[in-house]
């Protein structure tokens, strides 16, 4: 006959063995299902460093008294981290007049998949058909021996997989174009880039055209220049940084007076509009 006590000791014991011995599974598979995860998701988050990402670049331009600056833009050479120099072929290699990409306008120059990761260097590799027009007579550009290798800037823009960006290239032309004597000229390229992530812009108009109005635009020590269109009198800052800028519109002829704007404010994203400024005599 069986002891009800010992009986009811045993079933419980039983019972506590047959749970402990679940919940040491449980744990074991936990464990395990957290492993898996914790890899799989080390593996997906690796994988937005490799891969590849689309990339545009555009070719745009600053202000510059000349007629014509021509560049013979043969290659662009890009290096991201951790990947060999990749070499591109512009949409249409040869000559570009860049001052016909002013006042917010710019033309397509190259448009690939390279490989993911942070824009180290870009090169622009130059033919040698460079010329500045000065009052209607062309004259050759030359390029100092130092930059046989092309024209190098930097640019530190992560660029993730499968991710889709562009990046500005902005000539300087008023600076890059320097007289060395005897109608000679050399071209020292200025160069910045900005993408679309760093892209502060402001806009407007001048007006009388008359006035013949250059504007200014100061952060700090950090001055951009813009010349107002001839024909409506827009004028258009691109790739500035964020900040507080104060416009200045410099009349270009006597009869005018020049006018301060101040408190500017750029955010990156936003095209901070200034309207119409009318210079009076």
């Amino acid at each position: 006959m069986l002891n009800p006590l010992t009986t009811g000791v045993g079933m419980v014991f039983t019972s506590f063995t047959l749970k402990y011995s679940f919940m040491k599974k449980l744990a074991i598979i936990l464990a395990v299902l957290c492993v898996s995860f914790t890899y799989y998701s080390c593996k997906k988050s690796d994988s937005s460093s490799s891969g590849s990402a689309q990339m545009s670049m555009r070719l745009t331009d600053g202000p510059s008294s000349y007629d014509a600056v021509y560049l013979d833009i043969q290659q662009v050479a890009i290096t991201t981290s951790g990947s060999a120099e990749v070499t591109l072929t512009p949409v249409r290699a040869g000559v570009y007049n860049i001052l016909q990409f002013k006042n917010g306008l710019d033309t397509l120059l190259v448009r690939a998949s390279i490989p993911a990761g942070t824009v180290s260097q870009i090169r622009l590799i130059l033919g040698s058909n460079n010329s500045v027009v000065i009052s209607g007579t062309s004259y050759p550009l030359t390029t100092p021996s130092g930059q046989s290798s092309g024209v190098k800037l930097n640019l530190h823009q992560t660029l993730v997989a499968n991710g889709a960006y562009t990046i500005w290239i902005d000539f300087d032309a008023g600076a890059s174009v320097v007289a060395t004597g005897s109608g000679k000229y050399m071209l020292k390229p200025v160069i910045r880039a900005y993408d679309s992530l760093s892209n502060g812009q402001i806009k407007g108009y001048v007006l009388p055209l008359a006035s013949f109005t250059t504007v200014y635009a100061i952060n700090g020590t950090d001055t951009f220049t813009a010349i107002p269109s001839s024909s409506d009198g827009f004028f258009s800052f691109n790739g500035l940084v964020s900040g507080s800028y104060n416009l200045w519109f410099n009349a270009g002829v006597l009869g005018f007076s020049d006018t301060t704007m101040t408190g500017v404010n750029v955010s990156y994203g936003v095209i901070t509009n200034v309207g119409t400024i009318t210079l009076h005599p």
